[in-house]
């Protein structure tokens, strides 16, 4: 049950109304998710809902491949309706079930492909050390320029923005689906630890309040 009631188009405001109209006449087609949250104040829903959709369909990033970073993310913050979303996205984008399944499991994934793996190392290390380390970096600057690395990055934190806000006003999942994920309390909260050290910034020592996680 939501902490905080949720918006009603029935009883909507005039500024209210103008996102309302701007959301559901985009590609979204409808107010879902954090919007819901986010629709009382109408200035902060209006700004939300321009950056989300740029970043949700309007990036040089290979469709697949950033629904693939989201869901990481969603995986990372145990996000369940961020995750019954975009699964679905990432599958009609092309992405292997077989990725899908082993991330929403807590397993690191078989890539058959260096752009997936990539987009999934940029993500998890991202998600787990709030950074990343050079050779991933410069892999991504490599194959998208200046634009896809801070259109990536852009991806990943605006999705654990989502999924923050999802999870603290228990914005709820619709009344027919179960929760996709199980819940994940482990240190490394559903993403595996896989063999590569912290990012330099993070490693022990380096930084005064986080050493590698």
């Amino acid at each position: 049950m939501a902490r905080i009631p949720l918006f009603d188009a029935r009883t909507m405001s005039e500024a209210q109304a103008e996102v309302y109209e701007a959301v559901v006449r985009g590609p979204r087609g409808r107010l879902v998710g954090p919007l819901r949250a986010a629709m009382h104040n109408p200035v902060l829903a209006d700004r939300w809902q321009r950056l989300g959709e740029v970043l949700r369909y309007d990036t040089v990033l290979p469709k697949r491949l950033s629904e693939l970073a989201i869901l990481v993310t969603a995986r990372r913050w145990n996000g369940q309706l961020e995750w019954h979303i975009h699964a679905d996205d990432a599958a009609k984008a092309g992405l292997q079930s077989t990725i899908i399944d082993a991330i929403a499991a807590g397993e690191a994934p078989v890539f058959d492909d260096s752009e997936a793996w990539d987009i999934y190392t940029f993500a998890r290390q991202m998600q787990l050390h709030g950074d990343v380390q050079e050779d991933v970096y410069e892999r991504i600057h490599a194959r998208w320029g200046t634009v896809g690395v801070v259109e990536l990055s852009s991806v990943i934190g605006y999705y654990t923005l989502v999924a923050m806000t999802l999870n603290v006003h228990r914005i709820p999942l619709p009344d027919e689906v179960k929760a996709p994920l199980q819940v994940a309390t482990d240190a490394q909260c559903g993403l595996p630890r896989l063999t590569e050290p912290a990012p330099a910034v993070f490693q022990a020592g380096a930084h005064p309040a986080m050493g590698e996680r």
